[in-house]
């Protein structure tokens, strides 16, 4: 076991703070991986302030985690010293239930073991997150990351952007397909990069023209003005598939409208409240709404392994450790294009001291 560096909650102290972590000692199937870059996750700040539920403690997020490994155990296979790895939402799973054998991880029916604030099958305490100098986790839930991608705006791939991969390879986006986006923050903006190299028609839903320069930039091919009445009604039956990616209260059955028959409306944002559902927004068109959970550690390599294909890569504002705090002050409002990634390797150090928000 070692001690490492690390930027959490604790108990006494609320804001993001220096703190020390132990890592356990690296085992015959592990690797220890120094960590470079670590997204930032709406979750993160949700689990610390405890918005989701009481949290274990001290709380140490971050699920979109790229470094380099350091060690690896004796019967590692997959993984060499040198090489760039990730991790992303889970590190271990019951790996016995249907869906791990069917790689389906992230459904695991005994619950998959969360990057942070899980605890840890041998009872000795919970997991903490990327917000750390190091983490040591199983090679199995372990993804290489391509050479050719830049690693900081690849971290957020390993949440952000299998978040929506995973729904619209399972509901069959393709080429042709035509799909809204609805929401351009940090999924939407993956979900038009993904879908754009795809060969799908994109189309952004907002509420103003303000974000048609950088929708088309990202990929799309329009933006639908969803406050212009006219344009929203003529656009009724134009889309094959609706991914929203909101996580306010929005009315759900409004948009349904745009989708054709055999429509597919693909919920991620986990809007907080019940949504009003009315039945014949749904019966005459045999319209399908469905969920999703990330994706297994499969689909996720086959995701970047097509990142790196396609030059694929998140947009980022790299900042440093000490500004974690206002990082999560900003995104709360929104302030970000499209996510933030905190530079773990070149800032996180015994000097580090997170600056308070006013």
């Amino acid at each position: 076991m070692s001690n490492v560096l690390a930027i959490g909650v604790t108990e006494t102290q609320t804001k993001l703070h220096l703190l020390t972590i132990p890592r356990r000692a690296v085992g015959p199937n592990d690797v220890d991986i120094k960590i470079e870059y670590c997204g930032m996750c709406h979750s993160d700040l949700h689990h610390c302030r405890q918005e989701w539920g009481e949290t274990k403690k001290p709380s140490v997020p971050g699920h979109e985690i790229v470094g380099i490994v350091t060690q690896v155990g004796a019967k590692v296979s997959k993984f060499s010293v040198g090489q760039t790895v990730g991790v992303g939402c889970f590190v271990d799973s019951c790996r016995e239930c249907k869906e791990c054998s069917d790689d389906l991880i992230q459904y695991c029916a005994k619950g998959v073991t969360g990057t942070y604030g899980a605890p840890v099958k041998d009872g000795t305490g919970h997991t903490h997150g990327g917000y750390s100098q190091a983490i040591v986790v199983d090679e199995n839930y372990v993804l290489s990351i391509p050479s050719n991608l830049d690693q900081a705006a690849a971290a957020p791939l390993l949440c952000a952007g299998i978040t929506v991969w995973s729904p619209m390879k399972h509901y069959g986006v393709k080429a042709g397909s035509r799909i809204a986006v609805l929401g351009l923050g940090g999924l939407g903006h993956m979900a038009v990069k993904f879908a754009s190299k795809m060969g799908a028609h994109v189309t952004v839903l907002s509420r103003s023209e303000n974000k048609k320069p950088e929708a088309l930039a990202l990929g799309a091919e329009a933006l639908l003005v969803t406050s212009d009445k006219e344009a929203f009604k003529r656009a009724s039956r134009s889309f094959d598939f609706v991914i929203d990616t909101v996580s306010d209260d929005h009315d759900l059955a409004s948009y349904l409208s745009l989708l054709g028959t055999d429509g597919t409306y693909i919920l991620v944002g986990g809007s907080p409240k019940p949504f009003a559902l009315p039945a014949f927004s749904l019966i005459p068109k045999r319209i399908k709404i469905g969920g999703s959970l990330v994706g297994g550690i499969k689909e996720t390599q086959e995701m970047l392994d097509f990142c790196g294909a396609n030059n694929i890569v998140s947009e980022i504002e790299l900042v440093k450790a000490e500004y974690a705090e206002k990082a999560w002050d900003r995104m709360q409002k929104s302030d970000v294009k499209f996510r933030f990634v905190i530079d773990v390797g070149r800032s996180l150090n015994k000097d580090t001291h997170v600056q308070e928000t006013l």
